[in-house]
Parts: C-alpha cells; structure tokens; sequence
C-alpha cells in the first residue's frame, strides 16, 4: 500500500518516531535515543558534531533499554529472549562495533536499575530473580563483581555520584512495594545514610532518587517525597543529613533533575493531565517557567549550555523533541504522524470523589456515539493530554473515546493513588462506571455500543469489569490482563509478586478471599458480552498460563469470545504486529457492534 492510499491511523503507527536523546555527561555531543524507523524499535546512536546517526541494536523483536556511558564510548543495551524481560546487559562502542557482555559473571536476571561510573570501568547493577529476591553487584573492568546488597524484598539501583564514592539504593524492605526507603552506601557496601517515611506516622509515604549532584565530592541527593500528599523534591546531603525542602507553590506533582552545574534544578509539573517545566535557581529560591507550548512534557534534561530539551505532544498534536532555542532536536525523515483531535476535560463525581476524564470524539460528531472505555494501566499511572495513537485511530471509525484517572492512578495526590488497597479492581471499576453514567446521561455515549479495553492494568480492569458489570459493556477488548489473578501471581516476575502483596495485603494463601474478589476469573461466568483478548506470549507481567485458564472458562459456557497470542512479551516492539493488533481489535468490535447485534441495555 502506497502512502498516499494509506488510512491515518495506520501513518500514525508507521510514521517515525524518536524519543528525547540521552546524552554522555563528559561527551555532550554524543547521544542515544529509541526511534521505529525501521519498523521496530532499536536505540540509535547519534553523533551531535558530525550530524551522523547509527542504529545501535537490530532483534526481531525490537530493543528499548539502553543507556549511554558518561565518558560516551559504550552504549549499554538490556538483553532478554523475545520480550520475556529475563537477560543479560551487553555494551558496544560508540562508534559501532562487536556487542560483548558488559558484566561477564553475572548470571541471566530481570533487571533492577543500571548506574555507570565516569571512569569508564564502573557499574552499579541491580538484579531480581525469583530465588534470590533482589542484589545489586558493584562491577569493574577485569574484577569479579562485588555483592553490596541482598534482600527478598524488591529493590533497585538509584544513582552512582558523580566521583564513584556514595550508590544510591532504592529498597522495600519494609514490605510495602509501593513506598520506597532511600540507602546510601559506599562501593564496599557499607551505610552511609538511610532515609525511611514508610514508619513513625499515620500514613506510609515513599521516597524516589531523582540523582547526585552532578560535581565531585558533592554529597547532595535529589530525592522525591510525599510528605505533604504529592510528589515533590528535596535536596539531602548525605554526609551531613541536612535536608534542603524546596518552596514550590505549584499544584499537582513535581520531580526535578539537575542543571549539569549542580547550581540549579529542572523541575517538571504535572497537574490536572497537563504538564509544563520551570528553572529553580538553588542560591535564589526563584522559580522561572520554561515556555512550552499546551500539552504534555513527557521527559525534559538540560544541556551544558543551560538550553533545555524536551519531548512534547499533545492530544491532537504528535509527539516531537524541541529546544529551548525553538529549534526541533530530531526530524526523522519520512511519512509524518497525521494529527487527530483535542481532547476535552470531564469531572465527574465518585464516590471518593472527583474523577478526570478525557475525551476526544470525531470533529463534528453529535451523540449518542458508539464509545470506547479505554483504560490505562499501571495502575500508578495516568492518561494524559499526550498525542496517542491507539485511541486517535478509534476516533477516525466513528468513536468518542473517553479514558479515565481513576482511584489508583498517579498525578491527584497520594491519597487518591494509593486509595485502591485490598479492593484492588472494584474500587478503579467504581469510578469508571460513574464515568460511564456521566458518559451516557450527557448524550454523548450510547449505551448499547460501549466498548470497554484497556492494555495491562486497564486489560485487567475489562476483564474484571465484564463479570462485575455485565449489563454496562457491548464489547470487551483486553489487551495483556491479568485474568486469573492467582495463577498470574505465582508466574509473574518477583517485582510485581511484592506489588501485589502491599494491593491485596499478603499472598493468595494468606488473603485468599481478598484474591478472589479481584480476579476477572472468579465473576466469568457472569460475562454477557464478547470478548476479545490478546497476549504475548513470553510475557513475565501478565503469563500466558493464567489467560489461557480464564478462556477455558470462557469457552466452557461458550460466551462468544476470540483470542490472539503473538510471539513477544509484554506488549510488541514491531510497528506491523501493533498495526495488526489494533485492526484485530477494531474488527472485533466492528463484528459484534452492528445494529442486529444483541448488545446489553441499562
């Protein structure tokens, strides 16, 4: 098909795309950045002074993790089999050249978090595995790797300073995977400091590395806390103890990263699905709003030369890297990413409280529309006003497509992300149906052609959405759920096992009726509507052992219901198999969504 006969939403998917470039802390003009130019995504290096661009990684099935030495001669690239996020770390030069096995003693892991040293022979690596719970291993060029931290619970790699001397550790050791405690340690693995809000109040709070100071033999951490209900930063120094809080008058979460002086910060703010970027000077206190335009910053870095990069969309708009000179960073030649339309803003009322919904629907429509419940997944996570090809492509058929930041999602305050404990699933499905509702008494949703979907988390939520609310959905698309949320817990990585813990309050054995009240699999035979489900394969988040257990089910009551199971992990790399997904999806819909259909009323 030529470019010209082909629809919009397909370009979208096939259109280049580049990610905000990485760039070498002492080799500024050496860069790295992830792109689809050739059909699957694989990292890119890219020579700032000469203009030259060089693909890094090929694999059948894409690569996205990476990271780029400071002295900026190796690119680090993450190694798994299809997908299945299980593997080994392997460098190659800049400039190209044999990939070698940058941790040689190390055995095959899932990864938990990466720091390189300027010297060039120096890395922090941090592991998981179902038997030893988490380590992290200090590795140098020509010595064997050094343990300097074990435990069951899950852990990971914050930061290496600038000078080698202070790593950063994120840990839960606690128990509680969604409230991290901070270590300092030395590279022989002895404490130089610890910092816990998880104990001594009320409430449970959490605790992120954002990064050292970027100078030697500057002790100062930038950190994340929550100890005012959002997410904001501070400044410790870990020698002293002293904690430097930063005086921000902005609403929603914040997170910040360093000037690469050390004399100021780049703060990101996220308030209400939209997000913009300031300067904070550390010696003034003054705050200076960096200008970009409405939407979304999606990930932002300052360069020596005091400009700042970042990646921007919006929902009408695609994603692109622009400069605070007003220059765009990266063109990738090509097809360009079509737009699609804005999106509005919805406040619903919950019951606990206002609920954000975003909806875009085709320019010109008047409703009652057919309309897609598209849930995100996380669920610390949020949908925002960001360019996004899936739903756009629903638009372009005809579909208002409403998605929702329900109870568990990031971005409201602490108190709203952490509200879904031990009633995981029904407390988010609360609030998408007081959406739905809103949706419907407003006229712009039809009730007899709802489509509910989701991808991960928000795959979960269908599933458990079609057997909790059956009478509310024509049409479920689950896209990698959890189905069978006790077999998911015994065959998912050991991350998520810790996560799931702190949701529902222990392991299947020991809340088996907490388990059993958030598993789609327990309300199947209550499922009215068609279902659709896809899955990969090698999949270390959702397995593949617990859908195939729920489509039993499904198909042991013959409820209408298809599956689709490809050759990857969670989710694909490769721009055709996502192309096909989403027309699968769409034709599913299509099918089971005609007027003659028998599709379930109020």
């Amino acid at each position: 098909m030529s470019e010209s006969d082909m629809p919009d939403w397909e370009k979208r998917f096939r259109a280049p795309r580049v990610s905000l470039p990485d760039w070498a802390e002492d080799a500024p003009d050496r860069s790295l950045f992830v792109s689809n130019a050739t059909g699957t995504y694989e990292l890119y290096a890219w020579d700032r002074a000469s203009g030259e661009q060089r693909q890094a990684t090929n694999r059948p099935n894409g690569t996205t993790d990476g990271l780029l030495s400071p002295d900026g001669a190796w690119i680090w690239w993450f190694d798994d089999k299809d997908g299945d996020e299980f593997g080994v770390w392997r460098r190659q030069p800049f400039g190209g050249g044999a990939d070698e096995e940058a941790t040689p003693g190390l055995e095959p892991s899932y990864p938990s978090g990466l720091a390189l040293g300027r010297d060039g022979r120096t890395a922090v690596v941090g592991r998981s595995t179902d038997d030893e719970g988490t380590t992290i291993y200090l590795v140098r060029t020509g010595e064997e790797p050094l343990e300097i931290y074990r435990h069951a619970e899950s852990a990971g790699v914050g930061d290496l300073s600038h000078d080698g001397s202070l790593i950063a550790i994120e840990h839960t050791e606690h128990g509680d995977a969604m409230h991290s405690a901070l270590r300092v340690v030395r590279p022989d693995g002895s404490t130089v400091a610890e910092l816990d809000d998880t104990h001594g109040g009320s409430e449970e709070l959490g605790l992120e590395v954002l990064g050292f100071a970027p100078v030697d033999g500057d002790p100062r951490l930038l950190i994340g806390h929550q100890r005012r209900g959002r997410w904001e930063p501070l400044v410790w120094d870990v020698v002293s103890g002293t904690q430097t809080d930063l005086t921000l008058d902005l609403p929603g979460d914040v997170s910040a990263e360093w000037y690469p002086d050390g004399g100021a910060l780049l703060i990101a703010h996220s308030h209400k699905a939209r997000s913009d970027l300031f300067r904070y000077d550390l010696a003034t206190g003054g705050l200076t709003r960096i200008p970009t335009p409405p939407g979304s910053v999606s990930g932002a870095t300052a360069r020596p030369d005091g400009t700042v990069e970042y990646l921007w969309s919006s929902a009408a708009e695609p994603p692109v890297v622009r400069s605070t000179t007003g220059e765009v960073v990266l063109d990738p030649p090509g097809m360009k990413c079509p737009p699609s339309v804005p999106v509005s803003d919805a406040w619903v009322e919950g019951p606990g409280g206002l609920i954000h919904a975003l909806i875009q629907k085709p320019a010109g429509a008047v409703g009652p529309l057919p309309t897609v419940f598209d849930l995100h997944g996380g669920p610390t996570w949020h949908d925002s006003d960001s360019f996004a090809a899936g739903p756009a492509a629903w638009v372009d058929h005809g579909y208002a497509v409403v998605r929702i930041n329900y109870r568990g999602s990031t971005g409201y305050g602490r108190a709203w992300t952490d509200a879904l404990k031990h009633r995981v699933g029904l407390i988010e499905l609360e609030d998408v149906a007081a959406v739905r509702k809103w949706a419907v008494e407003s006229g712009l949703a039809d009730p007899e052609r709802l489509v509910l979907t989701g991808g991960s988390w928000g795959g979960y939520l269908t599933l458990l959405g079609l057997g909790t609310q059956p009478a509310s959905w024509a049409v479920g698309i689950a896209v990698v759920p959890v189905a069978d949320y006790v077999t998911a817990y015994h065959d998912e990585m050991e991350s998520l096992k810790a996560m799931d813990r702190t949701l529902l309050g222990g392991t299947p054995e020991e809340v088996p009726d907490r388990f059993a009240a958030s598993s789609p699999i327990t309300y199947v035979d209550d499922v009215k509507a068609p279902v659709y489900i896809s899955a990969g394969l090698n999949d270390p988040r959702c397995p593949i052992r617990q859908i195939d257990n729920y489509v039993n089910r499904l198909a042991a009551h013959s409820a209408p219901h298809e599956v689709y199971r490809y050759d990857a992990g969670h989710g694909s790399l490769v721009v055709d198999e996502r192309i096909k997904q989403l027309r699968l999806e769409m034709e599913f819909a299509e099918r089971h969504l005609t007027p003659t259909a028998t599709a379930p009323t109020d």
